[in-house]
């Protein structure tokens, strides 16, 4: 295969690692910086140069696409994909697990288990928001912010309050979520590739840290999942539509919950950790795509059922369990186990009309199974109903 790698720099470990893998299985490989690129955005003739000249025909590309440049970099991916290469992951997939918020709501809405978390706009309602998610101890996380960086631990409602209103001062948003104290400063990365569950480690944080990320000092032992684990961190990917992606989750007493999902995961410590070649199996799912559907390996079964059909109506909020209506101005994205039977979701942006229902025609891109319904901008399950 002649394969690029959307970069910013070829010395990245990351890419570096990618680069080194293709080449190792016979593959023609060049490190592309997107930044450099630029279109001819055309519908007779639509191309891509590079540093002022064209780009060699590719069978496939691997997006790096670092969280500060998703809307020019998923541009340039975009540009890919109506060339007809193949993406390790779809420029759709990649702008959904870069905002923090519209990954958690569309997690939330397919039923997976996730902290309960708070979003409010007004410093005017942040009583009403602590007290949707149970109040402190909560963590504040700054939206938009690099991974391992931006969040804080608030152990009183007080503390949370300061906090959320220092960020909004800085015209910074950021959403509030539960503390999971029986997590114990520990995290689970699961890399997935192709709907399967490649490779998993537990990261443990330093001594007075919560936060366990290893560039923070923590340190990283290779875990044998449990099903629900390894179940969740496929449907999680599956969700956002990635083929690629490490899945970030909790220990829970009611289960795994799923902190994040990254579109452009960190290769050499899980490697490291598992001694699993993480990069050999990005290139070897990469040449199955290309190979056609007869060489496509078994999906990872998933344990978990389908959550019940959830009726979307006006003025209806719900939070930790609890339904309330009328005008609200913050949003508490519930856990699957918070939703009573019969719950209803309400969103400005969901679609209306009595007695419709979301259809959701199978479509394949980069191997992955979605469907869209009118008003929605993610995947959605054809068993949402909308009233």
């Amino acid at each position: 295969m002649k394969v690029a790698i959307l970069s910013r720099k070829p010395t990245l470990a990351a890419t570096d690692r990618l680069r080194a893998a293709g080449q190792a299985r016979g593959h023609e490989v060049q490190v592309i910086d997107y930044l450099r690129c630029y279109m001819n955005i055309s519908a007779v003739r639509p191309t891509i140069l590079y540093r002022g000249e064209a780009l060699p025909e590719f069978d496939a590309v691997i997006p790096r696409i670092g969280a500060s440049h998703t809307v020019y970099g998923t541009a340039v991916v975009r540009q890919f994909e109506i060339l007809g290469v193949e993406s390790a992951n779809g420029s759709e997939s990649i702008s959904r697990a870069h905002d923090k918020l519209r990954s958690l709501q569309i997690l939330a809405a397919e039923g997976i288990g996730l902290p309960s978390t708070g979003f409010a706009h007004s410093s005017r309602d942040l009583a009403g928001l602590l007290a949707g998610i149970g109040n402190a101890p909560v963590v504040v996380k700054l939206l938009g912010a690099m991974p391992g960086t931006g969040a804080i631990l608030a152990e009183t409602n007080a503390a949370a309050t300061s906090v959320i209103e220092a960020f909004s001062g800085l015209d910074a948003e950021s959403l509030v979520q539960e503390f999971i104290q029986e997590a114990a400063g520990t995290s689970l990365r699961c890399l997935v590739v192709g709907r399967r569950v490649v490779a998993a480690m537990r990261r443990s944080a330093r001594p007075g840290e919560f936060r366990s990320n290893l560039h923070r000092g923590g340190e990283a032992t290779r875990v044998r999942l449990t099903r629900a684990e390894r179940s969740t961190a496929v449907r999680a990917a599956a969700a956002l539509g990635l083929n690629v992606a490490g899945v970030d989750m909790l220990a829970s007493h009611r289960g795994p919950l799923v902190t994040a999902v990254n579109a452009s995961p960190e290769l050499e410590r899980i490697e490291t950790a598992t001694g699993v070649d993480v990069a050999g199996k990005i290139y070897e799912f990469l040449e199955r795509s290309l190979a056609g559907p007869a060489k496509q390996a078994e999906p990872e079964p998933v344990a978990a059922s389908a959550p019940p059909a959830l009726s979307i109506a006006p003025s209806t909020v719900v939070s930790a369990g609890a339904v309330a209506t009328g005008r609200a101005t913050a949003l508490v994205v519930p856990t699957a186990a918070s939703l009573p039977a019969g719950s209803t979701l309400h969103g400005p942006h969901m679609p209306s009309g009595a007695g419709a229902t979301a259809h959701a025609p199978a479509t394949h891109h980069g191997g992955a199974a979605s469907g869209t319904a009118r008003g929605v901008d993610r995947p959605l399950p054809a068993h949402v109903a909308i009233a």
